[in-house]
């Protein structure tokens, strides 16, 4: 287990650059001067040539990205021109309601894919089964952004049942219940798409195919003697 993960870790290590590699280039080529938008008004070819000069996007392209590349590795994602504050700050600013928004989701989609699957192979061709399998299948098909969006239109401006953004209350939230009253929306909307996955995974084919109807999962030895008799007739 140990060398396996070690393998794919070593094997992320190249997909990352590659993607540093693509977001730079993006990056580049986006149309205008970096120095202009940033000076506006002061925007002077000296004050521009100097600003390039101390951002060094007055060197070479490589040059650039080993540079840019080697900034990140030391922690420093440089500074918002915008809000006059350092990226790292206003990445770790959010990253707690980030992190509580995607362990939520995680964990209702668990919850809810695991029961589905179970349910949907104990009953197999069933009513529940054929149910699941529909809303499982409507569920890997929609979008989260489109869930999303449809699901703010629904219960947050037509019936006001939940907020339509934020994690607490202007005045007087701040509490658990005011951040589940705000978690409840975003946290399934995100944990539908998932829920599908879990719910149709290889589990409820390979307890299908050895003839179960019990709520006890079969031993692996059963599914494999079942598949190789399937693949010999």
């Amino acid at each position: 287990m140990g060398s396996y993960i070690l393998k794919r870790l070593l094997a992320a290590i190249p997909v990352i650059l590659g993607i540093t590699v693509i977001v730079f280039l993006i990056m580049s080529l986006i149309p205008g001067d970096p120095a202009t938008a940033i000076l506006g008004p002061y925007a002077t070819p000296d004050n521009v040539e100097k600003l390039n000069r101390d951002l060094g996007l007055d060197k070479p392209l490589l040059q650039q990205y080993f540079i840019w590349l080697g900034n990140i590795l030391q922690g420093d994602f440089g500074r918002s021109f915008s809000l006059n504050r350092p990226v790292l700050d206003e990445v770790l600013e959010r990253f707690g309601a980030t992190l509580i928004l995607a362990g939520s989701s995680l964990v209702l989609c668990s919850i809810l894919g695991v029961i589905a699957g179970v349910v949907s192979a104990a009953r197999q061709y069933g009513l529940a089964d054929k149910a699941i399998t529909f809303v499982v299948l409507i569920g890997i098909s929609i979008p989260s952004f489109f869930l999303g969006m449809m699901m703010i239109l629904v219960f947050a401006v037509d019936l006001r049942w939940l907020p339509v953004s934020g994690m607490y209350a202007i005045y007087g939230g701040g509490d658990l219940p005011d951040l589940l009253h705000h978690l409840i929306m975003p946290a399934a909307a995100l944990a539908v798409v998932a829920t599908g996955v879990i719910a149709s995974s290889p589990a409820r084919p390979c307890w299908r195919c050895c003839g179960r109807t019990s709520s006890a999962p079969p031993a692996p030895r059963a599914c494999a003697r079942a598949a190789s008799s399937g693949a010999t007739r």
